[in-house]
């Protein structure tokens, strides 16, 4: 690269950036559509230009010098910039158009998401959809990702957020299962019963429940157990279904089987806390602008789940 040309500085430039963000040349060109070489190439092209080392390689890794973080950190709100300004002008273009890479946790995914994109997708023709069912907290900004939905009490502080509907968790087990033992009839007999839970740490896991009735204010924690723990809403309804215990669900989740008939409600008059969000948020990384492809998706998101969870299995 000369050090007079600026096309190849400002392309040079921004593939530092990206480089920053992804971690490596491997993934940073796979972000980027280039080769690894190439990738390598152009980074080793700005650093002759600069007259200094930018990146400290290693074998499965790049991370910046105090030099390359200097560059990164300066010209970074450039390239933002340069990159809500196109959005801003594009939406100008008439009807939403472009890719949305999309990540969310995979029993939603499958029971509450997946459904509603053939409505959306035909809404909007000129939109394409990449989503990424993951229950792994996924980083946005680093990984490429437009929007997350999440399931949560609270959405980061570091992210806009926009509600998408309210959720609450319901205890549910068979009739089968429940013919099988006696029915509790307070958040403590459930030590009597085999308990289908998802694992979060280790240790003896617990439930906390608090009552409906304003005058029993105090939470309720007891300690659970029984022969499956799995981190998947789906799996653990599956397993009530077929009669393993009582099980602990989102609302979504739970559904369709409760209005069928599958599976029946316990504890109603008391409520789970802690166990699962308490809210459907989609996030994104904060920027001073949302790309008109990513408003017109939670627009549509917000509508749908106003009118209530799919009744879908």
């Amino acid at each position: 690269m000369k050090q007079g040309n600026v096309e190849d500085l400002w392309q040079h430039l921004r593939w530092l950036v990206v480089l920053d963000q992804q971690g490596s040349f491997s993934k940073a060109a796979a972000r980027l559509g280039v080769s690894k070489a190439s990738m390598s190439q152009h980074i080793s092209d700005l650093e002759k230009s600069a007259g200094v080392m930018l990146v400290q390689r290693t074998t499965r890794s790049a991370t910046l010098t105090a030099a390359g973080r200097e560059l990164v950190e300066s010209t970074r709100g450039a390239f933002e910039q340069i990159a809500t300004s196109f959005s801003n002008v594009r939406d100008l273009a008439g009807a939403p158009r472009g890719l949305l890479r999309v990540t969310a946790p995979v029993a939603f995914s499958r029971q509450q998401l997946i459904p509603h994109l053939p409505l959306f997708l035909r809404k909007y023709p000129d939109i394409q959809v990449e989503l990424d069912m993951s229950d792994r907290i996924r980083p946005l900004a680093q990984e490429g990702f437009d929007l997350a939905v999440r399931h949560t009490s609270a959405p980061p502080e570091t992210h806009v957020a926009w509600t998408l509907a309210s959720t609450r968790t319901v205890l549910a087990a068979s009739r089968s299962y429940l013919r099988s033992k006696r029915v509790p009839n307070n958040p403590l007999e459930l030590t009597e019963h085999a308990c289908l839970h998802y694992p979060r740490k280790q240790g003896t896991p617990t439930w906390t429940f608090v009552s409906a009735d304003a005058k029993r204010s105090d939470p309720v924690t007891v300690p659970v157990s029984g022969q499956l723990a799995v981190n998947n809403s789906e799996a653990l309804r599956d397993a009530a279904i077929a009669g393993l215990g009582i099980a602990l669900l989102p609302d979504f989740t739970a559904q369709s089987a409760l209005q069928s008939g599958r599976l029946i409600e316990v504890l109603p008059e008391w409520r789970s806390t802690g166990a699962f969000g308490e809210w459907l948020y989609a996030i994104r990384p904060y920027a001073a602008h949302a790309s008109r492809v990513s408003q017109v998706f939670v627009e549509f998101l917000r509508e749908a789940y106003a009118k209530g969870f799919a009744p879908r299995a």
